[in-house]
């Protein structure tokens, strides 16, 4: 089965990381992809780039509103994501423990829906 792990982060703490302290985050990061992708488990990986360069959009009523960075007033944002393939949500977690940057913030775990549900959208659960 599928999971996408999205990996949300304080700019703020990052950005307070000496250069020596983000270069080993890097690494252990670039290390840790890999060690995914030979695995087999890594399906994509990317970093998204700054809140300060995002928009976010709505459709209402058919009018179009965007305003800038994301929509939610929090410490810690989307920092990036990794989909994986898993063979159960305990094992999507133990893969998602480790990533390096989950030690600065938070890393949230998600089955993928293969095909949009008939009967509703989150069909209750």
């Amino acid at each position: 089965m599928k999971y996408l792990c999205l990996a949300y982060e304080a700019e703020s703490v990052l950005d307070a990381l000496s250069q020596s302290e983000w270069d080993v985050l890097r690494r252990e990061t670039l290390d840790y992809v890999e060690e995914l992708r030979q695995s087999g488990y890594l399906i994509a990986t990317h970093a998204l780039q700054s809140i300060r360069t995002a928009a976010t959009v709505r459709q209402r009523n058919g009018k179009l509103s965007v305003t800038d960075g994301p929509f939610a007033e929090t410490k810690e944002h989307l920092g990036g994501f990794f989909l994986v393939e898993a063979q159960d949500l305990n094992e999507a977690i133990r893969i998602a423990s480790r990533w390096p940057s989950a030690r600065l913030g938070s890393i949230e775990v998600r089955p993928i829906e293969e095909e949009l549900r008939v009967e509703s959208r989150y069909g209750g659960t």
